[in-house]
């Protein structure tokens, strides 16, 4: 006869390990999406600079006199770019009592809702807003195939891009896969500057020419993500709605039913898409 042994339960959860957010440093809520459902943004063209005429001579048909000295005088341009919220999705799963009681209260309303945000929700949204950065950016690079010996080069090139179209130098983010990063702590120019534990909180996990420089997990970046540097006025992450609710006692379940929505969107302004540049790997 062969002996039974005790089987014990731990009255704890095997948790998933999940990444947080680090979109809020990438991207920005300037605009105010309450009580509607898109927002307008007007974009207005300039004029271009002219010799100023000082000194007319009336005799010459192509003189501006009785014109403007300052040169042909053209109206301005205006044009509204229209940001539709697209993204209004939701969630609802049922918690039955007798699991709940059965399970030494593992299987438990509000830590469920936590593990749906951490592992689901967070995720959908991260990997939504990163693929509209890189579909939207000013640059997409010709892909190449990254080493230890070339990355650092391509995110110079890719920093230059910036200043020549006089991006501000100042709050620029390094966006590197865990591959990219590996590949750029290699590389000889790698600039380890220490960094503040205010930043390492929000996620940055070093500093490079100036760039904070953040880890994204592979799965939540776009296929053939090298890097991309993005200055956060580029791109607008509205979250219109949030709206998570846990109720007890409906006629639906003996038990709890957790349910949930989100309205999300992302936007590249069209003005300020040269504040991305994105490079694919090949």
């Amino acid at each position: 006869m062969s002996m039974e042994y005790v089987t014990k339960f731990a009255p704890k959860t095997d948790e998933l390990f999940k990444a947080e957010s680090k979109k809020s440093l990438l991207t920005n809520t300037d605009y105010d999406w309450t009580g509607a459902h898109s927002v307008k943004v007007w974009k207005v063209t300039t004029a271009s600079m002219n010799d100023y005429a000082r000194n007319v001579n009336s005799e010459d048909p192509d003189s501006v006199a009785g014109i403007s000295r300052y040169g042909k005088l053209f109206d301005l341009n205006s044009q509204t770019e229209e940001m539709m919220l697209k993204k209004d999705r939701s969630f609802i799963f049922n918690i039955d009592r007798l699991d709940q009681d059965e399970t030494a209260g593992q299987v438990e309303a509000e830590s469920a809702l936590a593990r749906q945000l951490r592992e689901v929700v967070i995720p959908e949204v991260d990997k939504y807003v990163y693929n509209v950065m890189a579909a939207g950016a000013g640059k997409k690079a010709n892909a190449v195939a990254l080493t230890k010996d070339n990355i650092y080069s391509y995110v110079l090139a890719g920093s230059e891009y910036l200043d020549d179209k006089e991006v501000p130098d100042t709050e620029r983010v390094l966006v590197v896969t865990p591959a990219s990063y590996t590949l750029l702590k290699q590389a000889t120019e790698f600039d380890s500057t220490d960094i503040g534990a205010d930043l390492k909180i929000k996620g940055v996990v070093s500093v490079l020419d100036g760039m904070q420089v953040v880890k994204i997990p592979g799965n939540r970046l776009p296929d053939n993500f090298g890097f991309m540097i993005a200055h956060p006025s580029a791109t607008v992450a509205p979250t219109k709605l949030e709206d998570y609710g846990v109720h007890n006692d409906t006629p639906l379940s003996s038990g709890t039913i957790v349910t949930g929505r989100i309205c999300y969107d992302a936007f590249v302004l069209d003005n300020k898409k040269d504040g991305i540049y994105y490079q694919p790997t090949a």
